[in-house]
């Protein structure tokens, strides 16, 4: 089967075209090609698929582990970069359709080729039963503790859920909770991404252990959720581009005061492309 390598900032994916093909999604298939031993080696897999629902094409993204994520941050990025490039779509705003519903991509092009892309990531979801997180309400700021660790945290929803912290509880416990809390099924029902992060001269740096997909360089939509919890708290203006650095990268990150959307904007490459079963 036809691929393509890409990555954003660092979160890396294969991708395969499922408009001038007909294709199944075939999840076996994307756990072998993710292995970084055996395979091509990625975070996952994004299928590019024709538009449902009035929209212009579709995501579809198996994690690593073989689950299927509502959605990607820095996936969406790499998809729209290829459906622009490679002409399935001819303007420069489009949109997609997600698990999360319609987003709208707009791309930013140099010599003809997209660069960097900017998605409308639609509203965050704040209410704890939707995230889902076994919470009544919002849980900004409240107390946590898991593993005889104590620290206060945030629950906020992308389309996929986030558990985003902003205390200083040590590399060792970062390294060794990140997937104790991904995995934490008596308060997140379908698992979490996990986001460690820390403000600084108003930029956040953001260290992410993705749900079925372990440590990566970089999680948009975590970039997202983080941003929108250090506004909640004060820590970083609304309505204003936030510089968010991950392990792998940039991206800027607008929350707006009413919370009725999150713009993420940031690289989207193309690595390589090749053939395999």
């Amino acid at each position: 089967m036809r691929f393509w390598k890409y990555q954003g900032c660092g979160n890396d994916f294969v991708l395969v075209d499922g408009i001038s093909q007909k294709l199944e999604i075939d999840v076996p298939w994307c756990v072998k090609v993710c292995d970084r031993h055996f395979g091509v080696g990625a975070d996952g897999v994004l299928y590019l698929l024709p538009g449902e629902q009035g929209c212009d094409v579709t995501m579809r993204i198996i994690n690593a582990d073989g689950s299927e994520a509502e959605m990607c941050g820095n996936g969406i990025r790499c998809l729209a970069k290829h459906a622009s490039d490679f002409g399935f779509v001819k303007k420069d705003e489009f949109s997609i359709h997600t698990g999360r519903g319609k987003l709208v991509a707009t791309v930013f092009k140099e010599n003809g080729r997209v660069r960097t892309v900017r998605i409308d990531m639609g509203a965050p979801i704040l209410e704890g039963r939707e995230v889902p997180v076994n919470f009544d309400g919002r849980f900004i700021n409240q107390p946590f503790e898991i593993e005889g660790v104590k620290f206060r945290a945030n629950a906020v929803s992308m389309g996929n859920p986030h558990f985003i912290t902003f205390d200083d509880i040590g590399e060792d416990n970062v390294r060794r909770l990140g997937p104790v809390l991904e995995g934490y099924r008596e308060f997140f029902p379908r698992k979490t991404n996990v986001e460690f992060c820390s403000v600084k001269d108003g930029k956040i740096y953001v260290t992410v252990y993705e749900r079925g997909a372990a440590w990566t360089l970089a999680c948009g939509t975590g970039a997202c959720a983080s941003t929108t919890a250090a506004a909640l708290n004060g820590l970083v203006p609304f309505d204003t581009p936030v510089d968010v650095h991950l392990p792998g990268g940039w991206l800027k990150i607008t929350v707006d005061k009413d919370l009725g959307y999150v713009l993420m904007e940031g690289p989207a490459e193309f690595v390589f492309e090749g053939n395999t079963d």
